[in-house]
């Protein structure tokens, strides 16, 4: 990646910073956002969302004196972005009118200039102000460790101040973080120190076991010098603040401050001082942690309730993180002990990211939708199970229940945690799948309650059996899918169950019939090659893992359904330019035999509503892209294919949304760009009231696209696409770490990940002991980039000689490796260290005599 593009992408300066929140926590653990400024901002650790949501005063802060004299104190962030007339979220004599919040701290002496370096999962600011003797950088994270998923759930955010004293004498600099209890309880407050860490814990009070609230956070430090304050000056009216600022400006070391009973609306505070010489630099530590251990399903509180009493089943349950710490001192205290472990293993994750020679829009388009494991979008349940939210309300989860038609967009997840992957199918089929196979598209909470029933969607449940393939391939684990293949089959035959009151394929022709209900929130009556794709990558999947385990004639069923099927579509559904739907659409006795002519029946117009018809739509072939990334091979005929999408870019890509008519939700506007859900080319019939969302550009379904473009040689399409959502999210318009769509943090966008395999042409199956590389374009010949499956993760070096393979971290046990090699008649040469590994040549792919394992730290050679 080229150093300019990297500072232009990932750089962030002025009216760039208004809008970053860039999120710290642990996946399914909640965060803090550290804004763009420095403050911190979006308190969402108590197991919901709270966007906007402020904790107090709480912040951090430096002070610089010299033999007992005060130089300089100010508040470690920038200036507040405008505007200034203050909140219209809120009332009274702090809402609009009012100027900005107090808990800004904008009117507290602070730093002139603020940049932001943002590469996620590390967060870098600088702050510099010509009063302030020295200088100051942070460096903000949370670890983000690929296949390690306990490190990567710590409750806390990291912060590492890094101070210079830039002046000609010897300073003594205090960094000070004070911290508030984010909830509306009574809160008791202790300091302890032990072992070399320094602490202030903050805990609710007065509230019954069980109770949600009840919880606790700490601030702790494992630096030699400290003092505390356990309580803030209370007070009424400005005093507690002006009683800090008072403490803070007073040279020497803080006061303790202690009061009998716990109280509301407290701080307390952690200060660490150092003494640097001329140039010296030091480097301090700080942590701040959360336990909020028990979880509710507050979003449909009655219902669960209702069910967990007439089932047994608990109606609360601990969060994960509440199984491996006890409390927040405990996890702080684990950050701090492990923190050069922790810290290593994040930034040789972001190192080896970072480092491949990926556009640095795609690079950005990937770290940046990781986030989303780190956001309120995802719950770690009790036993670790990963449980999503389609994305996130301002305060409360939305669209509740691992969707099965947004999640199966995402990747990120699979390939970076595949234990939480797998996690999803296994809840899916024990608690949502009903006896005939159907499945429910939202798993209920807590868990162990089973569905009651509800419609099965045809992308979510045939999506779920390729990507059931797809945590197969990436683990090898074959036991694995023994467990869950005889819900998997039955989730096929749910298709043509006689109980299946869709009726999707009662006849058995291996195409969907019927109603099919799907992402876009209706149903499409009739075929299309978008809902009969999954169908057809489902039974061609389906067939392959059930001729593994030994099942000749389930995987003959399924394989001669898929073959029938496809031949079918491709003789009826594709028009000439792009795939459509088969519908006649001004046949109303459609809907009559489903009863559904209320919701679709367009009276006026004499027409169903909410269809395709003779539309491009974007997802027209989407299960070719998952069948490519999980290298499950052809779904739709590869000419037609590329063909269609060619044919997508021309008619559903625009470079400037200004005189694009859209009448649903706006996600790119002005001179923005993006690609549509669907259009209708001149000449094309186009419903009266058409497909939901069509003039809408949302991120997920444009990113599957783009790496469907990149995988059919399209990559210069592809790319625009990812561009244009990228610009988008610059931190003035919109936040770069939180895509939105139904609600912030949305899940789908994690099929951004699917572009680094796409453009490095990543294969893998474990099962066979494979992987390779295909890259879908190289510089001056040399191509590098990261990659990860069940097993370990590391990076791959491709060179016109020589082709380096290594494992970072875990381990990879392979009996061949397919690579974009030039010269096919030539000798290869494979060593493993020093050691000579037998193997032979087959076109791209290299055969090894007997399994090779790399361990941790070793490189595989091909010359």
């Amino acid at each position: 990646m080229q150093a300019e593009n990297k500072k232009s992408r990932f750089t962030y300066d002025k009216s760039k910073l208004s809008q970053i929140s860039f999120p710290l926590g642990g996946i399914g653990s909640g965060c803090v956002g550290v804004s763009g400024t420095g403050r911190l901002v979006d308190w969402e650790i108590f197991n919901r969302p709270n966007k906007g949501g402020m904790n107090g005063f709480s912040h951090f802060a430096i002070r610089a004196e010299s033999r007992g004299k005060l130089l300089d104190a100010r508040v470690l962030q920038g200036d507040l972005p405008p505007p200034y007339l203050g909140s219209m979220a809120r009332s009274g004599n702090n809402g609009y009118g009012f100027g900005p919040d107090r808990e800004t701290l904008a009117g507290l002496p602070h730093f002139a200039q603020t940049t932001f370096e943002g590469s996620y999962p590390l967060a870098t600011l600088t702050f510099k102000d010509k009063a302030f003797p020295g200088t100051v950088a942070l460096q903000a994270f949370n670890p983000f460790i690929p296949l390690n998923d306990k490190d990567s759930s710590i409750p806390a955010a990291f912060f590492e101040f890094t101070v210079t004293n830039t002046t000609s004498q010897s300073l003594d600099y205090t960094l000070a973080g004070s911290l508030g209890f984010p909830l509306p309880v009574k809160s008791a407050h202790t300091a302890r120190t032990a072992g070399g860490i320094s602490a202030v814990q903050l805990q609710a009070e007065g509230l019954e076991d069980g109770d949600t609230r009840c919880g606790n956070l700490t601030l702790a430090t494992d630096a030699a010098k400290v003092s505390h304050q356990e309580y803030w000056y209370r007070g009424s009216w400005f005093d507690s603040l002006e009683i800090y600022w008072r403490d803070l400006t007073t040279p020497g070391l803080f006061k303790n401050r202690q009061y009998p009973e716990a109280g509301r609306n407290n701080h307390g505070l952690l200060a660490v001082h150092l003494r640097l010489k001329p140039g010296q630099t030091r480097k301090v530590r700080f942590v701040i942690s959360w336990s909020f251990p028990v979880c509710e399903n507050y979003w449909d509180r009655e219902k669960t309730e209702k069910l967990a009493k007439e089932t047994g089943v608990p109606p609360r349950w601990r969060n994960y993180y509440a199984t491996l710490w006890k409390d927040s001192l405990a996890s702080a205290t684990y950050a701090l002990e492990a923190w050069t472990r922790l810290r290593d293993s994040t930034d040789l994750f972001h190192r080896t990211l970072f480092n491949s020679s990926l556009p640095a829009v795609v690079l950005e388009a990937v770290s940046a939708n990781m986030s989303i494991l780190k956001s309120p979008t995802v719950l770690r349940l009790e036993d670790g199970t990963l449980y999503g939210f389609e994305g996130c309300c301002s305060s409360s989860g939305c669209c509740a229940g691992s969707c099965t038609h947004v999640w199966n967009y995402a990747q990120a997840h699979a390939f970076l945690f595949p234990a939480l992957a797998r996690s999803m199918r296994e809840v899916d089929y024990r608690y949502n799948q009903q006896a005939d196979g159907g499945m429910p598209f939202r798993i209920m909470l807590p868990l162990g309650l089973k569905h009651p029933g509800g419609f099965s969607c045809a992308d979510g449940l045939f999506s779920n059996v390729m990507l059931v393939y797809r945590d197969w391939k990436l683990s090898g684990d074959t036991s694995w899918l023994r467990a869950i293949w005889p819900s998997v089959k039955k989730s096929i035959e749910f298709a043509w169950a006689p109980t299946n009151n869709h009726r999707w394929d009662p006849e058995k022709t291996g195409v969907l019939w019927g109603r099919q209900h799907h992402t876009l929130d209706m149903e499409l009556y009739g075929p299309s090659s978008w809902l009969c794709g999954f169908y057809l990558g489902a039974l061609k999947a389906a067939a392959e893992m059930a001729e593994h385990l030994g099942e000749a004639d389930t995987s003959r069923e399924f394989a001669g359904l898929y073959a029938k099927g496809k031949q079918w579509l491709e003789a009826n559904l594709f028009n000439g330019e792009y795939y459509q739907q088969q519908v006649d659409i001004k046949d109303r006795g459609v809907l009559k035999a489903f009863e559904a002519e209320d919701a679709y029946w367009d009276a006026e117009h004499g027409e169903i509503k909410y269809q395709i018809d003779e539309g491009c739509a974007i997802d027209q072939t989407l299960a070719q892209y998952h069948a490519t990334l999980y290298g499950l091979g052809e779904v739709f005929e590869p000419g037609r294919n590329r063909k269609a999408l060619k044919a997508l870019f021309r008619n559903n890509f625009h470079k400037s949304m200004r005189n694009i008519y859209n009448p649903c939700r706006l996600y790119s506007i002005n001179d923005e760009g993006g690609m549509a859900i669907c259009s209708w080319p001149d000449g094309k019939r186009k419903p009266a009231i058409p497909l939901t969302y069509a003039q809408e550009t949302m991120h997920g379904f444009e990113y599957a696209a783009a790496v469907q473009l990149i995988q059919n040689g399209l990559v210069r399409e592809g790319l625009a696409v990812v561009e244009s959502i990228r610009d988008r999210y610059d931190g003035e318009r919109r936040n770069p770490w939180n895509e939105i769509e139904c609600g912030s943090h949305y899940a789908r966008s994690m099929a951004s990940y699917g572009l680094l395999n796409a453009l490095s042409g990543f294969e893998c199956d474990l099962v066979r002991g494979h992987i390779g590389f295909r890259p879908a374009q190289m510089t001056g010949g040399r191509f590098q980039c990261f990659w990860s499956v069940g097993s370990g993760w590391g990076e791959v070096e491709i060179r016109p000689k020589k082709v380096s393979l290594r494992v970072l971290q875990g381990t990879l046990t392979l009996q061949s490796m397919a690579l974009k090699l030039a010269n096919a008649d030539r000798d290869l040469t494979v060593t493993l260290g020093r050691r000579r590994i037998p193997a032979r040549r087959e076109g791209d792919v290299v055969f090894f005599e007997k399994p090779v394992t790399l361990r941790e730290g070793s490189e595989l050679r091909v010359e």
